[in-house]
């Protein structure tokens, strides 16, 4: 079994105005850089393999923690295509049953033009398959979601059983087959 440390960039202006960012380019925010200068990866997990999605917000989330990660396209976020730069408030509000119809479908939600959390999952399957050292990874929110999906047998239809926090990191272990199963959630970043 090989441990898998994964955690969400920190945060951005289009998360704090509740945008959907997905293959969007966003950066951190000032605040968002100085929230995770605060962050501290736990000591276990220092000499871990890193790689991050190649998005700016989680390549500066890895430079501020001075991790030297390699970047990986299988961990970039979920693309939400043309709904990218709205908020779900404003979706659903527009779209009425149409949306909740969409999202009533959990692994199959599908975006226009964008991916699924299965289609994200598909993206994974070969890169946990690859993973032969303890690795970290910075990635994203919808990436975290999709494996903890795929680790725990959860169909997006309804609420997880365990929530996954922000300013966390998630420890999985992947089997040989690289199938991934949760270890541990939710693990404090401490403040340095």
């Amino acid at each position: 079994m090989t441990d898998l440390v994964i955690l969400r960039h920190g945060p951005t202006a289009w998360n704090a105005n509740k945008l959907i960012q997905g293959h969007s380019d966003i950066a951190l925010s000032p605040e968002g850089r100085a929230e995770v200068s605060n962050w501290c990866i736990p000591s276990r997990f220092k000499n871990f393999h890193c790689l991050c999605s190649p998005l700016i917000r989680a390549v500066e989330t890895a430079e501020i923690l001075e991790l030297k990660a390699q970047q990986t396209d299988a961990i970039r976020e979920m693309s939400w295509g043309q709904w990218e730069g709205r908020s779900l408030v404003d979706l659903r509000a527009e779209l009425g049953p149409a949306m909740d119809d969409n999202e009533a479908q959990g692994l199959d939600f599908h975006p226009p033009d964008g991916e699924s959390p299965r289609d994200v999952q598909q993206r994974l399957r070969p890169w946990l398959a690859s993973l032969k050292e303890p690795t970290l990874a910075v990635a994203h929110k919808g990436v975290v979601r999709a494996l903890y999906a795929l680790a725990s047998g959860w169909d997006m239809r309804d609420k997880p059983e365990i929530r996954i926090e922000d300013a966390t990191a998630h420890l999985f272990k992947i089997d040989d087959q690289g199938r991934p199963f949760v270890e541990r959630m939710n693990i404090r970043l401490k403040e340095t």
